[in-house]
């Protein structure tokens, strides 16, 4: 006779993460829009402010915007004691991160940091192909990142002739990118089980701690509260590490990471767009040619997409 158990084992919580939709992948590509002005903000903040303390300012914001969406949804920011290993884990890849790509923008241009930065989609995907259930990178979706990723290359090729300095802050950059694609992943997956709002709140309360007491030692200068400023810091603070953060920490939670990045991959060519328009850099044929790549290779890394509205 078989005997139904009284107690089974409950099984363990199940990855809901899956494709885009067509209404995500839009979001996405609306996020995209908005990251395409940090380079510009960044650059005309750090014209009147040291890295430090314009990163601290940044993220002071953004703490209040994730707050603000915490007590509207009855989220608690106190961590548990089993989230302060991954909590921590996290604080010390945004912190890197940011960090590089500060002093990397202060020693390039707002387009070098756009097209650089940019290149975060590539190591997303790759990070994602070992440690993210059911997001393999498929022969077809390999082409298109890497489609998309010359399209990256041909805007910055007229950026690879400069000093030693720049070369320098190129390499930050680049470096900076590297961790905000590991960053992706790694919020997707922690996210499966912290509240969005912790990660977050987490990534501000750490930036501030480090970068106030290091803008205290090292930067002198006095505070300069011209228009420019205050519109970059409120752009970085209040746009990207509010609104920004949350919309696409909200992605990653919900959809596998190297599908919601590669939607992202278009950056570059805002970014750059934003530079010539706002900040008077210069524009060619090379971001015209990357354009195209990169919208071209966006599409095949969402080739298989399934569209659920």
């Amino acid at each position: 006779m078989n005997v139904e158990p009284t107690n089974p084992t409950p099984s363990p919580k199940s990855d809901q993460r899956r494709p885009l939709t067509l209404r995500a992948g839009a979001f996405s590509v609306f996020l995209a829009i908005l990251w395409g002005g940090t380079p510009v903000a960044i650059k005309a903040g750090l014209s009147d402010s040291g890295p430090f303390r314009l990163g601290a300012l940044r993220m002071f914001l953004g703490g209040i915007v994730v707050l603000i969406y915490a007590v509207a949804v009855g989220e608690s920011l106190r961590p548990k004691r089993s989230e302060w290993l991954p909590l921590g884990g996290l604080a010390v890849i945004y912190t890197a991160q940011t960090a590089l790509l500060y002093f990397g923008s202060e020693h390039s241009t707002s387009g070098h940091a756009a097209v650089l930065i940019a290149t975060f989609p590539l190591w997303s995907a790759i990070f994602a192909h070992f440690v993210v259930p059911n997001d393999e990178i498929s022969k077809i979706r390999a082409i298109g990142t890497l489609i998309a990723y010359g399209g990256v290359m041909v805007v910055l090729s007229d950026h690879l002739v400069g000093g030693e300095e720049g070369l320098s802050g190129n390499l930050m950059l680049l470096s900076s990118a590297l961790l905000i694609g590991l960053q992706q992943v790694y919020l997707s997956q922690t996210s499966q089980e912290i509240p969005v709002s912790r990660l977050l709140m987490t990534q501000s309360v750490a930036l501030v701690i480090v970068f106030v007491p290091l803008s205290l030692l090292l930067e002198s200068e006095p505070w300069t509260f011209s228009a420019a400023f205050i519109g970059a810091a409120l752009y970085q603070g209040v746009v990207v590490a509010g609104f920004c953060f949350l919309g696409n920490t909200w992605l990653l939670q919900r959809f596998l990471p190297s599908r919601v990045t590669a939607t992202q991959l278009p950056t570059a060519a805002f970014g750059v767009l934003f530079s010539w328009l706002i900040l008077g850099e210069p524009i060619g044929l090379e971001l015209i040619i990357g354009m195209i790549m990169l919208t071209v290779g966006s599409a095949l890394a969402q080739h298989h997409v399934q569209e659920v509205v």
